[in-house]
């Protein structure tokens, strides 16, 4: 047998470990003469201002947790087999690499020191010289826990992947129990959110039920699966005109999803959701069913807005404080026309980041300034194949045509040619096969 034998720890091993850690300064980014621009947040509003940016005489500083930015209105699509997460998901290092002062870090902010001109992250702290919050929204469920603990989001494309390999999942359980009630809760699916999201889940899960399951599932009654979209209040798409709520529940009905509308969900523990109108069994919650904006501490309570939402003046500085800004649904931006702020939609957030970036340059350049003007470009909500409901400012119509409409503006609006190109494959693949060629179960 070895002697074992201990030694003690040298002098200088001792100093190491009692060394306290070092702090991170300006997250290594490297001081100019340029004036040093902080955004929080690579999603819409964040990108299409650094795009904006690209030409500035600005130091550009963007912080993000991840290290891409992700489409969200084509979350659903991962989520049920339609696309692969790196169709909808761009590198954002890519998106400003010719600019001679950018830099991205990936870190999450964890409070703003405002009268310092400080962000700290958990990566360290960075000065700056203009602050950006356009760090979006997060999912709010109105204080209930279990559901918070048992549901499913769908905000960002690690929770799209979970989500399609849990319903993949438990269709794979579902063969494997003779229990009939076990084998319902694992079929039946339920939408909480009868918004732009859960009806495209919804709409999206009918097609996977019809044309995937009876050649991937033989062994399983499809009708025992059950497709639930619920909604608070009376009607689907309640910020959208009458006729493209009733259209889509047309549709939707059609398709074999069962709506429940003017029904409150009250609870779910993992395998019940329990509703105002009765008990739904289901293992799987897709929750869409509200968000608040995602803010930051540090900013005093008298600039923060219902919701989360930070107030802001018709330039997007939030009030009390000239060199900070926010943007998007995290943003309430002061309008008459919108006193309770913009929608909380992509288009919004795209259009903010872009006045914003030009606000920079003419702020920049000694021009006047031009406060926000919302320009409505309309909204729209896909159902399925060929099925498809958009108001625009002028002009409201549903079905085909506004189908093609729809996959024009989303395919378009993509950052990134390659991603136009795979995405655009996929749907045409899609069209002509009614396969949903994504439906692979990955885990660590």
């Amino acid at each position: 047998m070895e002697e074992l034998v201990l030694t003690e720890p040298n002098e200088e091993t001792i100093v190491e470990e009692q060394a306290p850690k070092k702090v991170n300064v300006d997250l290594g980014v490297p001081k100019t003469q340029r004036k040093r621009l902080v955004i929080i947040g690579g999603g819409f509003a964040g990108i299409h201002l650094v795009k904006k940016l690209s030409k500035s005489s600005y130091q550009v500083v963007l912080i993000d947790k991840h290290n891409h930015h992700n489409f969200q209105p084509l979350l659903y699509q991962v989520a049920t087999s339609g696309l692969e997460a790196d169709s909808i998901a761009y590198p954002i290092r890519k998106v400003l690499s010719d600019h001679e002062d950018y830099h991205f870090r990936m870190g999450e902010a964890q409070e703003i020191k405002p009268h310092e001109h400080v962000l700290v992250t958990d990566k360290g702290s960075i000065a700056y010289d203009f602050l950006v919050i356009a760090t979006g929204a997060k999912t709010n469920y109105f204080g209930m826990e279990n559901v918070a603990k048992h549901a499913y989001p769908m905000k960002s494309v690690a929770q799209a992947m979970k989500l399609r390999n849990t319903i993949l999942e438990n269709y794979e359980k579902a063969l494997l129990t003779n229990n009939l009630d076990e084998r319902e809760e694992l079929m039946n699916i339920v939408i909480a959110g009868g918004g732009p999201t859960g009806v495209e889940m919804a709409g999206a899960l009918a097609e996977f039920k019809r044309y995937i399951m009876p050649a991937d599932y033989p062994d399983l009654n499809i009708e025992r699966s059950k497709i639930y979209l619920v909604e608070l209040l009376p009607e689907l798409l309640p910020p959208m005109s009458d006729e493209a709520s009733k259209k889509s529940e047309e549709y939707l009905r059609k398709m074999g999803v069962i709506i429940k509308t003017e029904t409150k969900i009250e609870d779910y523990d993992g395998q019940v959701v329990k509703t105002d109108k009765g008990d739904i069994p289901s293992r799987m919650l897709i929750w869409t069913g509200g968000v608040s904006a995602a803010s930051i501490p540090g900013l005093p309570d008298e600039v923060m807005a219902k919701g989360g939402r930070i107030k802001c003046n018709g330039f997007g500085q939030v009030e009390g404080f000239e060199r900070i800004y926010a943007l998007g649904d995290v943003a309430q931006f002061h309008s008459e026309e919108f006193p309770k702020g913009h929608p909380q939609l992509a288009a919004v957030a795209v259009d903010q980041g872009e006045f914003l970036g030009k606000h920079f340059s003419r702020m920049h350049k000694g021009e006047d300034l031009k406060p926000y003007k919302y320009n409505n470009k309309g909204s729209m909500a896909t159902v399925g194949r060929s099925k498809a409901v958009v108001d625009l400012p002028n002009w409201k119509f549903q079905g085909a045509f506004a189908w093609f409409v729809w996959l024009g503006v989303h395919l378009f609006s993509l950052i990134g040619f390659r991603n136009k190109i795979v995405t655009f494959t996929n749907w045409v693949s899609n069209y002509f096969s009614r396969d949903r060629h994504s439906r692979v179960i990955i885990k660590d």
